[in-house]
């Protein structure tokens, strides 16, 4: 799919109309919902050495197996019922990252009850402030930064599993922790706007 007239993109959303509408509607959104943020950590972690159209394509498996992203329930999950998403083709079938969803679950509920919320937690790391960053090309995009830095290794002090510092950043742009659309997009106001 080409760029609209009158209407830029930025270029990782061209290709199929499932990443274009993830691109307009929720990349970038500030999200102060835990079990949204809950969301996109398992995503973004089962995303590892993959594609985002690929976890795009399966978040709706996702959203089954792992119970709407209720974490209170990802925590419980039995081992039986890993054995059984390890047969399961609507999510990535890798035992690692699965295991890692709900040991994640765990590490996420000890956070909000330290923190209050995992909202409180994140947000902290940019000063309760989405960073506006003024990106003009893609090759201007960092894959981390010192920010994702710290949270990575502040997560995993936390025993977090498969959230280095590059899932992070990208957790941190799909989430509006950072504002990364390139300033030529129509998204990236409006973004800005939300972030006020």
């Amino acid at each position: 799919m080409d760029q609209e007239p009158g209407k830029f993109r930025c270029p990782w959303c061209l290709g199929f109309e499932q990443y274009m509408e993830y691109h307009d509607e929720e990349w970038g959104v500030p999200v102060f919902d835990d079990q949204k943020q809950f969301e996109f950590l398992v995503l973004e972690s089962a995303q590892a050495g993959l594609s985002w159209s690929t976890i795009l394509k399966k978040r709706g498996g996702y959203q089954k197996a792992f119970a709407d992203f209720d974490y209170s329930i990802v925590a419980d999950l039995p081992d039986g019922y890993v054995q059984e998403l390890l047969i399961d083709s609507g999510i990535i079938r890798n035992e690692m990252k699965i295991r890692a969803a709900i040991n994640n679950a765990k590490r996420f509920m000890e956070i909000q009850t330290s923190h209050g919320s995992f909202k409180n937690y994140i947000w902290n790391f940019v000063d309760s402030k989405p960073v506006q960053n003024q990106f003009k090309s893609m090759s201007d995009v960092p894959a981390t930064s010192l920010i994702s830095d710290k949270l990575a290794k502040d997560m995993k002090s936390k025993g977090f599993k498969f959230l280095g510092s590059t899932i992070l950043y990208a957790h941190m742009q799909a989430t509006g922790l950072v504002n990364d659309h390139l300033v030529d997009c129509f998204r990236h106001e409006q973004v800005r706007d939300l972030g006020k």
